[in-house]
């Protein structure tokens, strides 16, 4: 059963507050060994330190301050950084009296002069005795026979849980448009009744999880920055964008876009919540899911909204980058490249390219010999495949050289099964000698380029940061898949193969 103690990281940075009315909170801890203690909150996923009582008197800790604390829910923390109970905090509960004894932390937790916070005390305390009870029932089947024990604690179980589920109901109700009975609802999973039978006769699990996802978020006001300030606002998110929306780039934009637009621009929420879509797309691993960072970047970013989030220079950053990610999504037409092959070289060579030292020379080169150059590119548009392995890779790189021999591996497994495929293998270096020496000694036989003329800036418009990286593109060279391993690119054209079928039929 979860409750309001989780084992949250403690992180010690310092509260920012602002309005004038003051704090103050007095804590009666009866045999408290501690000699100072910290106030702490939760901020989205992490918590951080608000005050600190830097000398307790005989169990009697206090904490106040002229500026008055945002709203949220607030912890006591040891000096050993242990945490010992929440309370909440909002724009009426400022200054509180509490008391508890250390002997029996939560059945002695009482507040005296806030109803919101007693209130949670109890609940805090019905929450603890049944995870006691359910411990001690589960300690009754010793000895039991296992078709009894597992019937005995089946029972039990459906017994505490319904119990549960009742006391937070009537808990929420009796606690409803209050900012204690709010985050209690934030915690409960809403679950349908009267499932309707699917023509299988069982229940029909699609009206269950379009229910669960339209009542997920049922009750919570994303415009009440306080809702960020508790333990569970984070994994919720998390769950819903992890578990519960379909997991592909435009559903994920959907309810981005929906989430930011019911947040206040410029408040805690809106900032947090956008501070944790943008890096979090940025790193996703999963193929695909940059197209959800740069909708990230179009719609926030280059539109000012992420002003006060990000200084100028990150903003700049971010959208460079976004700029670099955008013409690669997943099917979009690949960029062209005009490549040199290792019968070219010679013809560059003799215009100066492999000498030259800097860009403003190169493309002085370029433009005094485009003619003659035109005869000398391979171009990866003019290459005709079904299915074209697009692979950069630098011959002292470690891992590539354990990968491009798989590679080609895989790449004579294909013909050999008569698939219609190239590989358009560019080496990310210029030391022509020693790629033209790997080439030779691997006998690697398909289309082998370089950028022998320095124009193409390969790193930045195929965003290679290491190699060897390889993407797969279709016979109109859209690119169906990218930074993927060897191991899958026989796998990623047998889907291919497939989809091209059933477009067929």
């Amino acid at each position: 059963m979860k409750t309001l103690f989780l084992n949250i990281a403690l992180l010690s940075s310092i509260y920012s507050i602002s309005a004038q009315t003051g704090y103050e909170i007095k804590i009666n801890f009866k045999n408290c060994k501690d000699t100072v203690a910290y106030l702490a909150y939760y901020q989205f996923d992490k918590s951080y330190l608000a005050d600190t009582c830097k000398k307790i008197d005989k169990g009697m800790i206090t904490f106040k301050g002229k500026n008055k604390l945002d709203k949220g829910v607030y912890y006591l923390v040891s000096q050993e950084k242990a945490r010992y109970f929440d309370f909440f905090i909002d724009d009426k509960d400022q200054k509180l009296q509490l008391s508890t004894d250390a002997n029996d932390l939560v059945k002695t937790l009482k507040c005296s002069n806030s109803k919101q916070n007693d209130d949670f005390f109890s609940y805090i305390k019905f929450i603890t005795a049944k995870n006691i009870e359910f411990t001690d029932f589960r300690t009754k089947t010793v000895g039991m026979k296992k078709e009894d024990s597992t019937k005995f604690i089946n029972d039990k179980t459906k017994e505490l849980n319904e119990s549960v589920i009742a006391f937070e109901k009537k808990f929420m109700d009796e606690h409803t448009g209050t900012f204690v009975g709010d985050v209690i609802k934030l915690k409960s999973e809403k679950e349908a009744k009267d499932i309707p039978k699917a023509s299988n006769g069982r229940p029909d699990s699609m009206y269950v999880y379009n229910y669960y996802k339209a009542h997920y978020w049922d009750g919570l006001n994303f415009e009440d920055d306080g809702m960020m300030r508790t333990p569970f606002f984070a994994d919720r998110v998390k769950k819903y964008f992890n578990s519960v929306v379909i997991q592909n780039p435009d559903s994920i934009n959907v309810e981005i876009d929906r989430m930011m637009s019911k947040t206040k621009q410029g408040s805690k929420m809106n900032m947090f919540l956008l501070a944790y879509f943008t890096p979090t797309y940025e790193s996703s691993k999963v193929m695909g899911f940059d197209k959800v960072f740069v909708h990230i970047i179009d719609t926030y970013f280059r539109t000012g909204k992420a002003k006060g989030i990000y200084d100028d220079k990150t903003i700049d950053n971010i959208e460079k980058r976004g700029d670099i990610l955008k013409p690669i999504l997943l099917g979009n037409i690949a960029p062209d490249l005009l490549m040199i092959d290792t019968v070219g070289h010679k013809s560059i060579a003799k215009m100066g390219f492999d000498t030259v030292k800097t860009s403003a020379g190169a493309t002085k080169l370029y433009y005094d010999n485009i003619q003659n150059l035109a005869q000398q590119f391979v171009t990866m548009s003019s290459v005709k495949a079904e299915y074209l392995v697009l692979v950069f890779w630098d011959v002292d790189c470690g891992h590539c050289k354990t990968e491009i021999p798989k590679l080609l591996e895989e790449y004579h497994a294909l013909l050999k099964d008569k698939k219609d495929v190239k590989v358009f293998s560019v080496y990310t270096q210029h030391e022509y000698d020693k790629y033209r020496k790997y080439i030779i000694e691997n006998k690697l036989d398909w289309i082998n380029v370089y950028d022998g003329i320095h124009i193409n800036n390969i790193k930045e418009k195929y965003d290679i940061y290491s190699t060897p990286v390889i993407y797969v593109l279709d016979k109109n060279k859209r690119i169906k898949a990218k930074r993927i391993g060897t191991e899958q690119v026989k796998d990623i054209i047998a889907q291919m193969e497939a989809e091209n079928k059933a477009i067929k039929k």
